[in-house]
């Protein structure tokens, strides 16, 4: 028995999904004629009260094009220091759109709205670059799956508001916060300007993110997707994997989350485990008391057939995921009981 808890990514499609997959009705979604591709962007902008979504073969492609539409070369994007835009994405951001990142010192990949205020350029100072949009990552990825609190995203709207900034959601793993918190799609769809959300990860689709927004904003983002290379054709057998998820995956999402927090608990009890990150979600990230045992440890676990990632400087990651079966969930528990 192999158990993968490198990451959600590593999920396979179900039966059902794979026969829905089958089942779907395509066409050529350049020329919008994928009635499966246009069923699901038309459900998930309704589900976050926007006029429009737009399917993308990666959340990467999905967040720079979202840069893309918010900025100009030259630009300035606001995001914490743990951002996956700035860690996770190539240089991206400044490859495609030109821009550079401020990064924020937040807590768990979460800042607050003060420190965005701070951040902000002065737009009439021209030795500066012009301050233009603001991210946020939630679930924070480097974060260990840290939920941002609402109030604190009202916040910086208001301040977004008043510099007359962008504001992007990178939802990665927004299903997940979704059932952590019991927020609506609607409250984060009145909130941000654009949202890009993952079907791959907790929903265990094989290929595919949504960025959608309102026509202000996303008018362009089909031109911007084909000139980053995004445009496909029968991609309605993806997108009818990403209506199943949505219908029947959600909501297991609150197993994995129990499950992490099991592992958590089970970590804290071994002496040769230093600090555990608070678990809110999926992702357990946690050091050794000793950095140097990182290797072995990890090889220990290896010789059992089972895998997690390093992030570098000490930190370990595992991801719970809908494949992780109870099965794989006791063994694994009893394997950390022993080391």
């Amino acid at each position: 028995m192999r158990i993968d808890l490198r990451s959600d990514t590593v999920t396979k499609p179900s039966k059902g999904m794979l026969e829905a997959m089958q089942q779907a009705k395509v066409g050529d979604d350049v020329y919008k004629e994928d009635d499966t591709v246009n069923a699901l962007e038309d459900r998930l902008a309704k589900m976050f009260n926007k006029s429009h979504a737009l399917f993308f073969p990666s959340g990467t492609m999905a967040n720079q094009t979202a840069i893309k539409l918010h900025t100009n070369p030259g630009d300035q994007v606001i995001c914490d220091k743990y951002a996956h835009i700035f860690n996770y994405e190539g240089g991206g951001a400044s490859f495609n759109s030109g821009v550079s990142c401020k990064l924020i010192d937040g807590h768990r990949g979460m800042f607050t709205a003060d420190q965005v205020e701070a951040a902000i350029n002065p737009p009439d100072f021209y030795h500066s670059p012009l301050t233009k949009l603001v991210e946020i990552e939630n679930t924070t990825n480097k974060g260990g799956g840290a939920c941002w609190e609402f109030n604190e995203l009202v916040k910086i709207r208001k301040v977004c508001d008043s510099h007359h900034l962008g504001f992007h959601l990178d939802g990665a793993r927004f299903w997940n916060a979704f059932v952590a918190k019991e927020e609506t799609t609607q409250d984060y769809g009145n909130l941000f300007d654009t949202i890009s959300v993952c079907l791959s990860k907790g929903l265990g689709c094989p290929v595919g993110s949504v960025l959608i927004g309102d026509e202000s904003f996303m008018k362009n983002a089909i031109r911007i997707r084909k000139i980053l290379g995004g445009g496909m054709r029968q991609v309605g057998y993806l997108a009818a994997a990403g209506l199943y998820a949505l219908d029947h995956n959600v909501e297991k999402l609150k197993e994995d989350h129990s499950k992490a927090k099991d592992i958590a608990v089970t970590l804290e009890s071994l002496k040769r485990v230093g600090k555990v990150e608070p678990v809110e979600t999926n992702i357990i990230i946690f050091s050794l008391n000793d950095i140097s045992q990182e290797k072995s440890f990890l090889e220990t676990l290896q010789s059992k057939n089972i895998f997690i990632s390093s992030l570098g400087q000490g930190k370990l990651r595992i991801v719970t995921h809908l494949d992780y079966t109870q099965e794989m969930h006791h063994v694994f528990l009893n394997v950390l009981r022993a080391l």
